[in-house]
Formats: structure tokens, sequence, C-alpha cells
């Protein structure tokens, strides 16, 4: 970092516990600073309200050394009290694989959709779980609540896009299913299916406590199926409902669509809530206004998408 003189108490009063190396120039101060991953947007934040970096000849770099050999900077890993967390650039590779609509996920979710709706004719729940472990739905979740942490709008979208085709598929499988066996043998409501028939408020709150633990999941490295049945139990059975209510119920369609609708936005609310508590974001701060933009826009997108849902679930209760 370098800065003017007259600002290095200030810094020093924020570097009072890192390990730094001063060179002083005539008006100016070089600091070469060690932190450990942990520190660096704390420390950065600090320093951005210590100096001001509106003097053009203000400069804070980040750069990664291959390694430091330094018992000093060992004994301040011991002194360092910062939670460890998954770095932001590995949340966002994770997420990459959900940004391209392949035909296996299309096709890994259209039969989860299929094996559900078995499931839901015969009231049978273990087949309903186990549809739920095939179904890719996780993904474009995490990936439009990391997406909209770093402030990457053609992501968020294509993350909405990609999740809008896949449960679409799934409705469209499940018609085309249930027209088929209507054929051949009589359906009858099974309770599983009118469980699904029943618009509530706790669903809501359910689906945005699941959107929370699935980032929250995803940035502490526990097994991504653990994650993924949980989202795919709230997603899946409304939207093959939906598909089977189409066929044989169709003056009762609205309620499981607006149930498949409020776990769709209640999973998201609560995967950007999550990225907001975990301090998800883009590590430059240039970068860092322009999410924040894209965060309060889609929150009150969210949110008031949210509340018209609320108000339709009681219209239609």
């Amino acid at each position: 970092m370098t800065t003017r003189k007259e600002e290095l108490e200030d810094m020093k009063s924020v570097l009072k516990k890192a390990y730094y190396f001063l060179e002083e120039g005539n008006d100016l101060v070089r600091v070469i600073i060690y932190l450990h991953d942990e520190e660096l947007d704390s420390i950065i934040r600090k320093l951005r309200d210590a100096i001001d970096l509106r003097y053009r000849k203000s400069v804070i770099e980040v750069s990664e050394p291959e390694f430091v050999i330094s018992s000093a900077l060992l004994r301040t890993a011991e002194k360092t009290d910062v939670e460890e967390k998954t770095p932001v650039e590995e949340l966002i590779d994770s997420t990459r694989p959900y940004l391209r609509l392949d035909a296996t996920k299309i096709v890994l979710t259209s039969i989860a959709g299929m094996i559900a709706l078995t499931g839901l004719f015969m009231n049978n729940i273990p087949i309903i779980i186990g549809a739920m472990l095939l179904s890719p739905l996780l993904g474009p979740i995490s990936a439009f609540a990391i997406h909209a942490a770093v402030g990457n709008p053609r992501r968020v979208l294509k993350s909405i896009l990609n999740l809008s085709v896949l449960l679409m598929m799934v409705i469209i499988f499940s018609v085309i299913a249930t027209v088929l066996i209507s054929q051949v043998t009589d359906l009858s409501l099974t309770p599983e299916i009118r469980a699904r028939m029943d618009s509530n408020f706790i669903y809501m709150v359910m689906a945005i406590l699941l959107g929370f633990a699935a980032v929250v999941a995803l940035t502490r490295d526990i097994p991504e199926s653990i994650a993924g049945v949980a989202i795919a139990a709230a997603l899946l059975p409304p939207a093959v409902v939906t598909g089977i209510s189409l066929v044989l119920y169709r003056g009762e369609v609205g309620t499981p669509l607006v149930l498949t609708l409020e776990n769709v936005l209640g999973l998201m609310a609560g995967g950007l809530a999550a990225t907001l508590i975990l301090n998800i974001g883009p590590r430059r701060y240039y970068k860092r206004r322009a999410a924040k933009r894209l965060i309060v826009r889609t929150s009150v997108v969210l949110i008031g998408l949210l509340f018209l849902l609320f108000l339709l679930s009681l219209v239609l209760s």
C-alpha cells in the first residue's frame, strides 16, 4: 500500500495487530502488509476508511505470494480470531456447471419428476424421496444467490432461466405421463397429492429457511446431496402435482402452481439472505457498489412477488 505520510498514524491504528514493514519517502510511505486470507476483507475495509484514496498516489494493491517463510507470521495465525470461510472464487467456480443447461440435467430432472409422479399416485413417501435424490435443482438456486451477491446480473438471469426450464420440463412430462396413465387405469386423489394442493404461509417460510441452509451448506463443504434433497423436496412434488392437476383437477391447478412459485421465490430469497449474512461478495471494491445495487433490486422484486403470491394463496385457500 502507498499513502501520504500524514495518514501514517491512522493507518498504524488499523494495522496494530498485523505484520507489516514501512518504507518512508519524502511525502509518501510504502507499506508491505502480510495478512491471512480470513483477515483480508476486514483490513481493507478499515484501511479505506483510514486513508484518502481520492489522492492519486494512494494505492492499495493485493497479491498472493507463492509462499512465505516467517515465524512471526506463523504466530499471527494463532492470534487470528476470524471464522474461516470459503473464498468467493471457489463458490463462483462451484456454480459454473449449473450455468449451462445440458441434456443430462434435463433428463435427470424429468426422470426425477416421473419417479415422484409414481410415488404421488401410489401414496408412497419413500419413492417420492428417491426422486428427490436424482433432481439437480439445487444448482440453479445456489448459482442465483452467489452471482447476485457478486453483482453479475447476466448469470443471475441465466440461473433463473435454467431453473424455469427444468421446472417446466417436470410439469410438461407430468402432464404427458398423467394423460397416458389415465388411459390405462383410474387415477385417484391420494393424500400425498392433496397435501401439495394446499397452499399455506408456512411453506413459504420453510422455503426461505431451506434456501438459507443450502447456501450455508455450500460455503461449509457439506455434501451437495444433503442440501439438494431438501431443495428438491420443496420444488419437485408441487411441480409434479401442477402437471397432474392440469389433466385431472383443472379447477384446482392454481393452488399447486402458486405453491411451486412460492417455494421457488422463497428458496431464492433465503439463499440471497445467506450471502448477505455470510458477507459473500466481490473482492474488488469497485464491484461492490454494483453488487449492492443488484442485491437491493433483486430483494425488492422477490419481496414484492412473495407478497403477491401470499395474497393469491389466501384467495385460493
